[in-house]
């Protein structure tokens, strides 16, 4: 397996995926929920009414505490808030908002009737990212308001855009399945929950036989086909909630079996296989019939586990398996024990000829 030249170039490779992905997410409506924090009654009615007529979703609340608890349950985009108020004040309020790490940015605007410079200050200082004074014209008050909704707005889609961005980059675009740079990201950071934890960890060295010659003889779009189709099989074979494969070559995968000794995984190879040859691919060169070779490694002594410090050493082991499939004639399974894990186990085979659980 190729997997060193793999991850030379992905170190080497840059995504730029932003502008399109942030111009599409920047076109979407987005609604903008404003809570209004005001000890008077009126103030908060007044401000209620003329904000929903503008296409704001409201909330109030008549002090700090009340509205930190509407925050916890329900997010805002928008903090319109008082400074002067029993128990907690505007700034105290502002300042535990921006202290918490919220999943989204929170605009606050200090709406008060303290109107000097000092107050401004000391205002944005606490944290507020704009200051009005009470009494100022409602397209003023609106005005503002819209600065804030355009500002949420841009913070989310540059989020969502983000997120989008990044599982783009640890997504196989042909197959939809992880790739390898979700491979090495995640596979140490598994290999660091065995280790403390002293949970067994298993790791599969799968490729497709012949593939070539597959790709020769139907095209290269009925080999896609069949990749896709080998991923939706290895899929299905798999735990969702904890197993995960990753395509880190043409035709070459991984499985990784968090919690899985090795007579676990041969059952979980064993079962790949069989669903490998269970019936051809329809692609649209016709039907298309399909082996794979296995390999296996495991670490599972507590002694192997704190052995094994690095995953090229797993990943090193399941090649070396693979490979001891391949020149056994393909449709195979085979062991191979992690080096310096402290093992004595000799490989072991099992294929279309000699299978065993």
């Amino acid at each position: 397996m190729q997997l060193e030249r793999h991850c030379d170039e992905l170190e080497k490779s840059s995504l730029d995926l932003s502008d399109t992905i942030l111009t599409r997410r920047l076109s979407a409506t987005r609604p903008c929920r404003v809570l209004i924090v005001d000890d008077d009654d009126l103030v908060r009615a007044r401000l209620a009414a003329l904000l929903r007529v503008s296409d704001f979703d409201v909330e109030v609340a008549n002090s700090g505490e009340e509205a930190l608890r509407i925050m916890n349950s329900r997010p805002c985009q928008v903090l319109l808030t008082d400074w002067q108020m029993p128990d907690m004040d505007g700034l105290s309020l502002c300042r535990i908002v921006r202290a918490d790490q919220n999943e989204s940015y929170v605009y606050v605007l200090m709406f008060t009737v303290r109107d000097s410079k000092e107050d401004v200050l000391t205002g944005l200082a606490a944290g507020a990212d704009d200051y009005l004074v009470k009494g100022a014209l409602v397209e003023e008050i609106l005005a503002r308001l819209e600065v804030a909704r355009r500002i949420t707005h841009v913070e989310h889609s540059l989020r969502a855009s983000n997120r989008e961005n990044w599982r783009l980059s640890v997504t196989d675009p042909l197959t939809g399945t992880n790739n390898l740079r979700f491979l090495m990201k995640y596979l140490p950071r598994e290999l660091a929950r065995s280790r403390r934890y002293g949970h067994p960890l298993a790791v599969l060295s799968c490729d497709i036989d012949g593939f070539k010659q597959i790709n020769d003889r139907f095209g290269h779009e009925a080999g896609n086909e069949l990749l896709r189709a080998f991923v939706a099989r290895s899929e299905s074979c798999l735990r969702s909630e904890s197993d995960w494969l990753a395509r880190v070559g043409g035709d070459e995968f991984m499985v990784v079996l968090p919690e899985t000794r090795v007579a676990g995984a041969h059952r979980v190879a064993n079962k790949l296989r069989q669903a490998y040859v269970q019936s051809p691919v329809d692609t649209h060169a016709g039907a298309v019939s399909f082996t794979a070779s296995v390999g296996v490694t495991a670490v599972e002594a507590a002694h192997e586990i704190e052995s094994v410090s690095k995953i090229e050493h797993l990943l090193r082991a399941a090649d070396r398996g693979l490979y001891a499939s391949k020149s056994l004639g393909g449709n195979r399974i085979t062991a191979a024990g992690v080096a310096g894990a402290g093992t004595t186990a000799t490989d072991r085979h099992m294929g279309a000829k000699n299978e065993s659980n």
